[in-house]
Parts: structure tokens; C-alpha cells; sequence
């Protein structure tokens, strides 16, 4: 190369004479050709060529740039740097040393001085007037805004994380500060930190979310309490793996390392995670369970009772199955997988979630009672509220008042925690709130004894164990029937009509303060005799009339004033159908979906004539309508027996057994009484 000549002539003339513009002509040639090759990738060629420009002359900053850009091509990381330290040191005003510092810090991966090299040149971008320099400075994003973007994705991932964390590297307890900051000086953030500092607004949230959601990735363990069970105060400023103290200790040890050896950062378990001395933390832990397991990455659950190398059908026996807290671990975790008492997975299932296992949903399904489909994808809600509360009535607890706390998240509120207030109230909170949010009153369906609380609820959650009452229906032929006897009565017909449109207007039930005002359709009791019954029983059997319905037995542990027509009393009794007002809306739409069909037959059938609408056929929809109802409310249905406290209050009188009653006639309208009645 003519290039190569030059260097050498220069350096002849160097050592014999000093010809300054001969050295200037050699170093441009060499410059243009070390340019040249760095734009055609030959980055050894360009580096040879800036060497020897930087040989050969004293050289401006921009030599020492060219060459550290090369050498950045060859990632030739620490050789960049010093070049583009020498850049700073010859032009130390210009960002453009320290974007090649941080360019080859960042290739080296130190990224701490990387972050201090961008904030110093972003610093001298925001200063520079010159207006190309201004544009320059339009690509990147601010340091303020990238720990901005950043922190708002820690806060909406912590949002849904425990509290309190073990770090399953370093065996540590950690608070949430501590948790944002061991992030915060990991080489992940430091990653994204600077990957954010070109704008990339496509990419940009997602990137943040991903990398964020990834470090707190963490895994929860679902156990059964047993024993000395290692404490907060056990365990806080200590490392985990190093105690040796007997009891649960051995358990915490293997369960962080598992999540450690699966790559998870963070795990968490109820027994040391929790300052249960702080009434503010165990409130917000209670209450956020639920959720903190349904965002987990992973649930590992511990069968201390099932024996290494088990067959099938040992998951199913697990004591796990039966305690209350275990009942929402195993709804709201997405992912989930079960290990026997030497933590070997159960079956020596690997894979990374059993509940895609049939095999062991099918288990859990007979051991529970809970649909396989409603084990995968389980919602919190009040939805089917009545099954949810069936699917907990088998569970315990030690402490009596986490019956009811342990379902929180399973109906998705939040409520006080006060624990001494007993199992009674804190149950009877937890079935108030359920009813008075959502309206549904199958919650008020139970057998057994009443609550304190309120003597429509159940004193215990076993009373919701037996499904409800499953009564006969008449199929669309026979209510078809009834209806076409019913229309023959003119007068039953405008009386379906009025109770119908009483029925309409009802208001939801109301519960608040312990008082249940329920909507309702009331029969006064007329008479309440004393039938005889086992004699070494303490209940109570009666027969039971009561206007407009047919007689009946109802046995109780409560002695009831006895009277009759002939002997009354002054305490009033009722015989009452809890109303759901949804109920229409389902025969409403039952007499919808026939009305259609029976209209798209009849203009198959007209001459083409046309009606208009609002005449004969909608006074006819409203009557059929009203009839179908009256059917409806012609069949059995169950009833509570409600006595007076004073005047319009009531108690309900508790029974072991469904109250079945039934209309004697179902025209007859005359003995029912719409209106909401406050029971206490």
C-alpha cells in the first residue's frame, strides 16, 4: 500500500529531518485509508492504520475515537477503553468520549461504571447548544425516565408479591426495600437500565415488564403446620442454611433450595414471612394470601404424610386436603407441584405443573369434591357461591377464626381480621358481606344450627356440607298444561298478574349490622303442635300449618310456643320463600325463547299480514309470563320458619333438615304476603 511507503518514509524523515507537511501528508493518507477500512468492517487494518497516524503525528481527539470505535468492532472492550479515555482527556467538554467509555464498559460488563459514564455524557448533551448535538441528544431517554419506567414495573409486580421475602441465594430474610434494592444493584437492572437509554418506544414497556416480572419471580409453599415451625424471629438477620435448630427448620432449608436449584430468586413460606406481632402486616397478609399465590410463579406443595416412592392414590389421603388454608392455595395457584415427605416429586412426576396432570386432578377431585376444571382455572369471586362454600365445609383449622379468614380470597373481599371475636362472628362477617355484594341468598341455604351473628346464617361451616335440596321440576309440556288451566280463570289470571308485577319491584336483600332484610313470600303459621320423636334425641318434632300451603313436619333443637286457631298466641310465625329476584329474569327468558319459537311459526303459518307491535301479543307475553310464574312458585321449594322478636323483627328457628313446603293450590294468591322482613 502507498500508505504503508508513507509511514515508512515518515519515520526516515522523522529520524533525519523535521518536515512537518510531509508528516501531515502521511497521517491524512493513513487516516483516509484507516477510515476507509473501518467502513468496510476490516477493523484490524483500520486499528494498524490509526496506530501508526497516532505514530507518526501527535493526534487529535478524533484519531483516538476512530481507533477506539475500531477496536469497540473487534469488542476488544479494555484497548477501547483507554482510547476513549484519551478522547475525554484531549476534548473533555465533548460527549463523545464518554459514549465510546460507555459503550466499552458495557461490552465489558460493568456496568456500574457504565451507568456513571451515560449520566456524565447525558449531562453534557443537555448543555451543548449546538443544534445538531440537541437532535443527538433526542435519542436517548433521560436517567430520571428510565428509573422512572423502571420503578413503576417494580411497584405493579411487588403489587401482587408477599411482603416479605427469603432470597433463596444468599439464605436471607428480605423486606420490601430490601428486595427493590438488591434489584436495583443486580446486573439485570443494570442491563435494562441501559438498555433503556435509547429510545425504543415499541419495545420499551414490555422489555421492563419482562425483566422485572423475571427477578421477582416467586415461589410459595403450601404445607401443613407441624410442630416448632421456624418464626420470624428464628430466622430474621440470619441465613437460613447455616440454622440448625430441630422442627420445620429442615423443611425451610429444602424448600428454598429447591426454588433456588429451579432458578427462582425469592420464596416465601406462612410460618416465617409474616411479623405477626405487626396487626398492620398480618391484616394486609391475610387479606393479599389469595393473590400472592395466584401470581406466584410457583406453588411447591409438601406432603409430609405421603411416603417416598407412593402410588397413586396416596395424594388423595393427604391430611393436606382437609385444612383451611391449604383450600385456597390449591385454587388460586396457577402453578403447582407436589412433593412426598423426602421431597421426590409425587410420582415421580418432573414435570413443572401437576396440574396439567390428569392423573392427580382426578385425586383431587374425589378428595375434595371439587370440579377438575374448577382446580385448573379457578376464579375468586362470589359466583356459585353455595358450591364454594360446600367445597371449604370439610376443612379445619387450629385457630377456630381462620374458617372463615381462610376464605377471603376465595370470594374476593377484604375484611377486618380480629382474631378472639370467635368462629361465629368472623363467619357470619365473611357470609354478610357475601350476600349483601352480590345479592345471592343460596349462601342463606344450610342445615344445622343458627349463628349468633344472625339466625340466618350457620353457626359453623360444616352446616353447608349436604348439597342444596334438590326439588323436582316439571318439564315445558306440563308447565305448558298448567299454564292453559291457569288462563282459564280470569280472576287467577289478574292475581298472577299483580304478584307478578309486587315481584318485579323488589329490592335486592339488604344486609348490614347483623340485619337481613330479606325479600320474601311470607304463609302465616296457624297452628304449631308437638309430634312425638325418639325419646333420647334433643330435637324437637312439629307439625306445622300454615295458610295456603300444605302441612308439614319440622324438627328442630329449639322448643316452640305450641298454639292453633282455637288456641292462639301472641307471637307471630311465618312460613317463608326466601325471594331471588333472578329468578324471573331465568323464567323470563325461559318464556322469551318459546315466544320466538312460537312466532317464527305462526308468520310461517299467516297470510302475510303484518301486526303492529304493542298490541294483543304483548298484553299476552306479560300474561303468559306472570302464569309461568305462578307454576313456578306452584312447586315445592324450601322455607324458613321465622318467629317474632318484636315488631317487624324476626328470628329464623333453625332445622337438621330441609323445609320443604308447597302451595295447596297454586291459583291461590290470596295467603301470600310480598315484602322484605328484617331478621335478626
Amino acid at each position: 500500500m502507498a500508505c504503508l511507503e508513507f509511514i515508512m518514509s515518515c519515520r526516515l524523515q522523522s529520524s533525519h529531518a523535521s518536515h512537518s507537511a510531509f508528516k501531515e501528508e502521511c497521517s491524512a493518507l493513513c487516516l483516509a485509508d484507516g477510515n476507509a477500512a473501518f467502513a468496510a468492517g476490516n477493523y484490524d487494518s483500520a486499528i494498524n492504520l490509526y496506530s501508526a497516524v497516532i505514530n507518526v503525528n501527535s493526534p487529535s481527539d478524533a484519531v483516538f475515537a476512530n481507533r477506539s470505535k475500531a477496536k469497540l468492532g473487534k469488542m476488544l472492550w479494555t484497548e477501547a477503553l483507554l482510547d476513549a479515555q484519551k478522547v475525554i482527556q484531549l476534548n473533555p467538554s465533548s460527549h463523545i468520549g464518554y459514549e465510546l467509555k460507555l459503550a466499552a464498559l458495557q461490552g465489558a460488563q460493568r456496568y456500574d461504571e457504565a451507568i456513571a459514564a451515560f449520566r456524565i455524557m447525558f449531562a453534557k448533551l443537555e448543555s451543548a447548544h449546538d443544534v445538531e448535538i440537541q437532535n443527538l441528544r433526542k435519542q436517548y431517554a433521560s436517567p430520571s425516565e428510565s428509573e422512572g419506567d423502571i420503578q413503576r414495573a417494580i411497584n405493579e409486580q411487588l403489587d401482587t408479591a408477599p411482603l416479605r421475602l427469603l432470597n433463596t441465594a444468599t439464605g436471607l430474610l428480605c423486606d420490601r426495600a430490601a428486595q427493590i434494592s438488591a434489584f436495583k444493584t443486580s446486573t439485570d437492572h443494570n442491563e435494562l437500565w441501559l438498555s433503556l437509554s435509547m429510545k425504543r418506544t415499541d419495545l420499551r414497556i414490555e422489555h421492563i415488564t419482562e425483566v422485572v416480572a423475571i427477578y421477582f419471580r416467586c415461589v410459595m409453599l403450601s404445607h401443613r403446620w407441624e410442630g416448632e415451625e421456624p418464626l420470624l424471629r428464628h430466622i430474621q438477620d440470619k441465613t437460613v442454611y447455616r440454622l440448625n435448630s430441630p422442627g420445620g427448620i429442615v423443611k425451610l432449608q429444602k424448600f428454598c433450595e429447591i426454588a433456588r436449584d429451579a432458578g427462582y430468586r425469592w420464596a416465601w413460606s406462612d410460618t416465617c414471612c409474616i411479623d405477626k406481632s405487626s396487626n398492620v402486616e398480618l391484616q394486609q397478609s391475610l387479606n393479599s394470601m389469595f393473590v400472592w399465590y395466584q401470581h406466584s410463579a410457583l406453588t411447591i406443595v409438601y406432603l409430609s404424610d405421603v411416603p417416598p416412592s407412593s402410588k397413586s392414590g396416596a395424594l388423595e389421603m393427604s391430611e393436606w386436603n382437609r385444612r383451611g388454608w391449604t383450600f385456597q392455595e390449591l385454587l388460586a395457584s396457577k402453578v403447582l407441584i407436589f412433593y412426598q415427605k423426602d421431597w421426590t416429586p409425587y410420582l415421580n412426576d418432573r414435570s413443572h405443573n401437576h396440574k396439567k396432570s390428569t392423573a392427580m386432578m382426578e385425586e383431587l377431585e374425589v378428595a375434595t369434591g371439587i370440579d377438575r376444571q374448577a382446580l385448573v382455572d379457578f376464579s375468586p369471586g362470589m359466583s356459585g357461591a353455595r358450591e364454594r362454600l360446600q367445597w371449604a365445609s370439610n376443612r379445619v383449622t387450629t385457630v377456630q377464626e381462620d374458617i372463615a379468614y381462610s376464605l377471603f380470597g376465595v370470594f374476593d373481599v377484604r375484611l377486618p381480621v380480629d382474631y378472639g371475636e370467635k368462629k361465629a362472628n368472623a363467619l357470619g362477617r365473611l357470609l354478610q358481606e357475601i350476600v349483601a355484594r352480590s345479592g345471592d341468598i343460596t349462601a342463606l341455604d344450610w342445615v344445622g344450627q343458627s349463628s349468633e351473628f344472625n339466625s340466618c346464617l350457620p353457626a359453623d361451616i360444616t352446616s353447608y356440607a349436604a348439597p342444596p335440596c334438590a326439588l323436582p321440576s316439571l318439564f315445558e309440556d306440563e308447565i305448558q298444561t298448567e299454564i292453559s288451566s291457569l288462563r282459564k280463570n280470569t280472576v287467577a289470571v289478574d292475581l298472577a298478574s299483580k304478584l307478578y308485577a309486587q315481584l318485579k319491584s323488589m329490592s335486592a336483600p339488604r344486609f348490614a349490622n347483623r340485619r337481613l332484610h330479606l325479600p320474601c313470600i311470607s304463609f302465616r303459621v296457624t297452628e304449631v303442635k308437638q309430634r312425638p320423636g325418639p325419646a333420647k334425641e334433643a330435637r324437637f318434632i312439629y307439625g306445622v300449618k300454615a295458610d295456603g300451603l300444605q302441612d308439614l313436619l319440622i324438627t328442630t333443637n329449639e322448643t316452640l310456643i305450641r298454639f292453633s286457631r282455637a288456641r292462639p298466641t301472641r307471637q307471630t310465625f311465618f312460613l317463608v320463600r326466601p325471594w331471588d329476584r333472578r329468578l324471573l329474569e331465568q323464567l323470563d327468558f325461559a318464556d322469551d325463547a318459546r315466544s320466538v319459537g312460537d312466532l317464527s311459526e305462526s308468520r310461517s303459518q299467516s297470510d302475510g299480514s303484518d301486526e303492529f307491535p304493542g298490541g294483543p301479543h304483548v298484553e299476552e307475553d306479560r300474561h303468559s309470563r306472570a302464569l309461568r310464574m305462578m307454576v313456578h312458585l306452584g312447586q315445592p321449594f324450601g322455607a324458613f320458619l321465622l318467629a317474632q322478636q318484636r315488631v317487624g323483627e324476626y328470628k329464623r328457628i333453625a332445622s337438621d333438615h330441609n323445609i320443604i313446603a308447597q302451595l295447596k293450590v297454586i291459583a291461590s294468591v290470596d295467603n301470600m304476603g310480598v315484602s322484605s322482613l328484617e331478621i335478626l
